[in-house]
């Protein structure tokens, strides 16, 4: 089992995350995201879209790092803890699925991206988004030990990386109780793997 992935990258820390917390062996295989090696020839064999994170297990390729926690669950969690196998669960995860994928991208990811990579974007709209995008995460844990209920799942893994490094984009968590207590649980949990951070935006004057 190969991660192509890059120390910085949240999509690469949510499947590495996953993999950790299933307990599954993995190699890592390092991607310079700087000399653009994601847009090579021979990644983008692996993968037409250039994009990191890549699974890589024994032959079967898998892209796109929510499709990497389904083809993870749906391989190793015999118990059905990570994605619920019933209707119901397995819809409320995937809700979280689609905030990674929308409100999360455009938000934290987005304003970290600035900070971190350099990308040109719309820093403010992209802060104002994770502030309303945490205003909801704090109501919804409100009573609530993680996202969809009182057990970890991996709408947990999809959303924590990019909330737990927010304040690199200039996003403070500090009137998000809740989510901040939310963060403190999925790093306790057995197998826990931190995301790598750096001195960029608010953490430069930490």
């Amino acid at each position: 089992m190969k991660l192509y992935h890059h120390p910085l990258s949240g999509h690469s820390h949510r499947a590495l995350l996953a993999l950790s917390l299933l307990g599954v062996r993995y190699e890592l295989v390092y991607i310079d995201l700087k000399t653009k090696q994601q847009k090579s020839p021979e990644f983008l064999k692996m993968n037409p879209f250039g994009q990191i994170p890549v699974l890589d297990d024994e032959g079967t390729i898998i892209t796109d790092s929510n499709a990497i926690l389904v083809y993870l669950a749906a391989k190793y969690d015999v118990a059905s803890r990570w994605i619920p196998r019933d209707p119901k669960g397995a819809a409320r995860v995937q809700v979280w699925f689609s905030v990674a994928a929308g409100q999360l991208a455009f938000g934290p990811a987005a304003a970290r991206r600035v900070t971190v990579f350099g990308a040109v974007l719309d820093t403010q709209d992209a802060i104002a988004r994770s502030h309303t995008l945490l205003t909801l995460m704090n109501s919804e844990l409100d009573g609530r030990s993680f996202l969809v209920g009182d057990s970890a799942t991996f709408a947990d893994v999809a959303i924590y990386s990019y909330i737990v490094n927010a304040p690199e984009g200039n996003v403070s968590l500090s009137d998000y109780p809740n989510v901040q207590a939310w963060l403190a649980r999925v790093e306790a949990l057995p197998g826990f793997v931190p995301f790598n951070t750096t001195a960029a935006g608010l953490r430069t004057t930490a």
